[in-house]
């Protein structure tokens, strides 16, 4: 699914009516009822004391009288607020004439603003995406009033006052939605960490906007699509996804899905080459050996016996490579520790490696250490930092957006697949294309969970089958899914990383085509 910048979405409205022989009226008509429709889901039938649509002179105001119109027709109580304007789109004004008298309108005044009724839910329908600078005047005064307010807000397309595709600048005024209903696309703001006061839970609705278009659009923004269930008979019902993993041949064997080293462990981290360990093995590698410190011999052996085991001559860190011609894929990093012989190995294994790897936790802290060693990487290696991680293999972010854009630089200047992981995780290949993840909860932001989506990597990494790309599109999102199927058991104060281990297997099952 592509994201689209505030420019394209408008190209793609005009594009759609012109396409489908519709005007923009009937195509706001197309977005009343969406959310007339999402009211009734979250709501039922007039459970609501009172719903107040605060309109702007603009379409997205269209868009609320419109949505005033519907639901008064279906027994919601409703009143209308204007922001008060000298000019008024096409649509507004057809919307308003539309308008039953039954429902009260009143022109905002700025200045005797009263305060919103105890359950009362607020419509913000004042900009939308259409905003081109930040709100000052009355729509400021408004939106402060709101915020203040407290109240339930479900904001049409955007918030106002939010920016769809650049930071808006600090301490604007813009609308803290409870909820955002969109349309057709979700917008690169709705993703990222600094606007989630803003935009709250978000929905994307299907209006029928044109494919066409959408296909033809370039973008370098995409979002790993939401499950949804095939129309083919299934018993269960199954799962499509964007990404998905190729079904074993009756006749596969082992070594037809690739033989995996796992470089992990250190005195006291031990846990994390474990984590990483399974989650290999429950991602699918047909063989995995594990090279460890000395002292972790018995602990790999004993808790993970389906791997081989490697263990290094000095018993508290990794001093030595391995012979690497047996292996599909390389991973190293979770629990590896900083020492100056695993430095070593590491730059070693950059200069040498001839087959996929992926690098995580203590591989990438000994990067940003030492940035010299960033020229050595392979192409197509896979690097999976968090924010902190990824401040110290690049630089620390002005904002979100910026951060974006040093992500997908790194990604083009290294010829390597960044995982930059989150609440969206964000997958940038080396031609700067951006991929947000979907799947995941908060329950997730717990130690373990990185090395567990590092053995994941490396399984599919591993699997010969799988192009680069797609292989750590559909590791993160196993990862995540793995993550959501756990949480309904353990709660997501209660989920662990060896949850997300034990829920591999199932969730790949999901996303098997």
């Amino acid at each position: 699914m592509k994201i689209l910048s505030a420019a394209q979405t408008r190209d793609l409205d005009q594009a759609t009516m012109q396409e489908q022989g519709i005007t923009s009226v009937e195509l706001m008509e197309r977005a009343a009822q969406a959310l007339s429709a999402w009211f009734y889901e979250q709501y039922g039938y007039g459970e609501i004391p009172e719903i107040l649509l605060l309109c702007g002179p603009g379409n997205n105001g269209g868009d609320g009288l419109a949505l005033a119109r519907l639901l008064q027709e279906a027994n919601f109580r409703v009143r209308v607020a204007l922001l008060p304007a000298d000019k008024h789109s096409t649509d507004w004004q057809h919307n308003r004439q539309r308008l039953p008298r039954a429902v009260p309108v009143a022109v905002l005044d700025p200045a005797n603003l009263l305060p919103i009724t105890k359950g009362t839910v607020v419509v913000d329908a004042l900009f939308g995406t259409g905003l081109s600078r930040p709100l000052t005047g009355a729509a400021a005064a408004v939106v402060q009033w709101l915020n203040e307010a407290h109240a339930p807000v479900l904001a049409i397309d955007l918030p106002s006052g939010l920016f769809a595709d650049q930071p808006q600048p600090a301490d604007s005024p813009v609308v803290r939605a409870t909820h955002t209903v969109t349309f057709g696309l979700p917008k690169l703001a709705m993703l990222l960490p600094q606007n989630a006061a803003f935009v709250g839970e978000w929905t994307v609705e299907d209006i029928g906007l044109s494919t066409a278009f959408i296909e033809q659009a370039d973008t370098p923004w995409h979002l790993t699509r939401l499950p949804q269930e095939t129309t083919i008979i299934t018993n269960p019902p199954r799962l499509l996804y964007d990404v998905s993993l190729p079904r074993r041949d009756k006749f596969a064997y082992k070594n037809t899905f690739g033989h995996a080293l796992l470089l992990a462990g250190s005195q006291g981290k031990m846990g994390a080459a474990v984590l990483a360990a399974g989650a290999c093995l429950r991602g699918g590698v047909g063989l995995l050996t594990v090279a460890v410190p000395g002292g972790g011999y018995d602990i790999l052996q004993t808790t993970r016996p389906e791997a081989m085991c490697l263990p290094d001559k000095h018993a508290d860190y990794i001093t030595e490579l391995p012979d690497l011609a047996p292996y599909q894929a390389v991973g190293i990093g979770p629990g590896l520790g900083q020492d100056a012989a695993s430095l070593a190995v590491l730059r070693q294994l950059l200069r040498t490696a001839k087959v996929p790897l992926v690098l995580d936790a203590d591989a990438l802290n000994l990067l940003g250490s030492h940035r010299t060693l960033l020229k050595l990487l392979p192409p197509d290696t896979v690097l999976t930092p968090h924010v902190g991680e990824f401040a110290r293999l690049t630089e620390k972010a002005r904002d979100d957006y910026h951060r974006l854009e040093l992500l997908r630089t790194f990604a083009r200047e290294h010829r390597c697949i960044v995982v930059l992981k989150g609440a969206y995780t964000a997958v940038a290949d080396r031609d700067g294309q951006l991929y947000f993840n979907t799947t995941g909860n908060p329950g997730m932001a717990s130690g373990g969970s990185g090395d567990v989506l590092t053995g994941l990597l490396l399984a599919l990494r591993a699997d010969q089958r799988l192009a680069p790309l797609p292989a750590v599109r559909l590791a993160v999102l196993a990862h995540g899914h793995a993550a959501d199927l756990a949480v309904q058991t353990t709660g997501e104060a209660g989920l662990v990383a060896g949850d997300l281990v034990a829920h591999i297997g199932p969730a790949l099952r999901d996303l098997t085509a």
